[in-house]
Parts: structure tokens; sequence; C-alpha cells
């Protein structure tokens, strides 16, 4: 299983440090803690110090005493995010991961224009998903960060999911835009955008993947489908990435894909100077520990 690798591979990049912004959480420790038991990463803790040896201590007594884990006392959910982000700009940790604070708070500490790590570039969620009984992971971008992108920025959400994509060791992504239909149809605004980024990567425009649509999420997913309706497309069944129109659709897709297909994930944050696990807080611990093993793939892949 693709996510279960990449924790594999994960352990020959033990020098990664992951700064965890308000780390005093039962489930983000519990991520950290099999983290450790993997030897994936060291972690610098910022929360209330009390607290987090409370649960580490009842979970985890013995990783206090073997270096992997550092706790650094704040006093407010901003100041964690703040010190956080601070460690990664000033590269004594390589990967930022959101604990318990909301994530206004944590972003406003990635884009803060002195101290954060903005880059200019647009910033997007990318989850790769584990389907039962699908035959190779999907990536679904972006279903958290970007409400209505526009034609440029779904350019940009774009060439973040190909890095991560590549960080999986997915050579050239196929990329297929979502949209309700396989046609361009001028009155939806997703189609003629698929379009438009189809020819935006024939011309060069964008590299590094295979990039057609609009394609449905049928007969991007689905060999059977596409050929039903006599579709022919490199990416036509074969989609590496599904770029979906909005937040509202991407949502629904990752809600669904967990829910209804008891798919397993892994997201990140692209775009920024380092990758960043901006997980829900309703999250498992089991998603927080892929989420960490595909942001350590992404931080140390050249």
């Amino acid at each position: 299983m693709i996510l279960k690798q990449l924790m594999r591979k994960s352990v020959t990049n033990k020098q990664v440090t992951v700064a965890v912004a308000a780390a005093e959480d039962a489930e983000t420790l519990e991520a950290v803690n099999q983290a450790c038991e993997h030897q994936l990463a060291r972690f610098v803790l910022y929360g209330n110090e009390a607290k987090i040896k409370s649960i580490l201590e009842r979970e985890t007594e013995k990783r206090l005493e073997t270096g992997e884990v550092t706790i650094v006392h704040t006093n407010s959910p901003q100041q964690s995010a703040q010190e956080a982000v601070h460690a990664v700009a000033m590269n004594e940790a390589h990967i930022v991961m959101k604990g318990h604070l909301s994530t206004s708070t944590i972003l406003k500490a990635v884009l803060h224009k002195e101290n954060g790590l903005r880059t200019g570039n647009v910033l997007s969620h990318v989850a790769a998903f584990e389907v039962p009984g699908y035959d190779r992971p999907i990536i679904v971008t972006d279903a958290a960060m970007n409400i209505a992108p526009s034609i440029q920025e779904k350019v940009q959400i774009i060439e973040n999911a190909v890095g991560v994509a590549k960080a999986m060791g997915i050579t050239t992504p196929k990329v297929a835009p979502i949209a309700a239909v396989e046609v361009v149809n001028p009155a939806m605004e997703a189609t003629t955008d698929a379009a438009l980024l189809t020819q935006m990567n024939k011309r060069g425009q964008i590299k590094g993947c295979v990039v057609d649509g609009p394609l449905a999420l049928d007969n991007a997913i689905s060999h059977v489908a596409a050929e039903q309706k006599g579709i022919q497309s490199e990416v036509a069944g074969a989609a590496d990435i599904l770029v979906v129109p909005t937040i509202e659709s991407g949502n629904i897709l990752y809600k669904s894909l967990i829910y209804f297909a008891q798919a397993k994930v892994g997201a990140v944050i692209a775009g920024a100077k380092a990758p960043i696990v901006l997980t829900s807080r309703a999250d498992s611990a089991e998603s927080k520990l892929y989420s960490l093993a595909l942001a350590i793939n992404v931080a140390t892949h050249n």
C-alpha cells in the first residue's frame, strides 16, 4: 500500500525535524508516538508543557527519554503557531504540523509577511488516498484551501499537486481537471477552465505532467467508463491527480472517500517554503501519521 510504502521510505529521512504547533492533543501526540516508533523524524512540540507531558507520559513515557521529542513551552496557540513556523523559517525544522488550534491561526503564522513561509505561490491542499478495491493511489486537490480558484490559481494548484505526486514516486503524473461532463460547455466554467489547462499543458506552460480535461469523475478514473463514452486520452481512466473545480466539490469528494469508501488518506498543504501538515482536529491518528509520512517525502524530495 502506497501510504505504508511512504512510511518505509521516510525511515531513510530521519534527519527531518517536525515542528508541531499546539501539540497538547491526544490524537496528534499518538501520531507523533507512532512516527517515533517507525523512526520517521524528530519532533519539537510547542504548547502547554504540563499538558503535553501529561499526555506523553500517560501514553508514551519512554519517548521523553530518547531525544526524539523536545517540548517548548508556549502560553497560547498563537505563540505556538508563531514559534513552530519560525523554527521552519530559520531551518531549525523542516515541516510544520498543526495540533490543537484553528486552521486560521496556523495559516496566519505561515502567511506572515516577515516571519512566515510565503513563496508568492498559491497554497493548496493535496490529499493522497488509498481506496479499497482501487489499483493505485489517487490525489485530490484542492479540498480545503481555495474556495473558487481562478485559472491562474488552478495552474499553481496543479503544480503543487504534481510536486507531491513526484515525491510519492509518480514520475509523470496524469492530471484530470474534473467537471460534471467531459465536453466543453461555455455555460459551465469548470469545463472551459479544464480545456484551457489542457491547452496550457500542451504548450509547455504547465510542465512535468500530462493534463487532459474536462473529464467527469467516472471517465477520469475508469477505463471502462472512458471506453463506453468513446474518450481517447492518455489521462482518461488513468488519472493520478483529480483537480476539482471548487472547494465544495473537493470537500464532498474527500469526505465521501473516507466515510463511504473507508479510504486511507495522507494530506499536506503545498506551495509554502516547507510542507504543512494541516489535518483536521477530527482526523484519526492514522491519518495524521500518513500525512506526516507524505510531508517527510515532500520535504526531502529532490
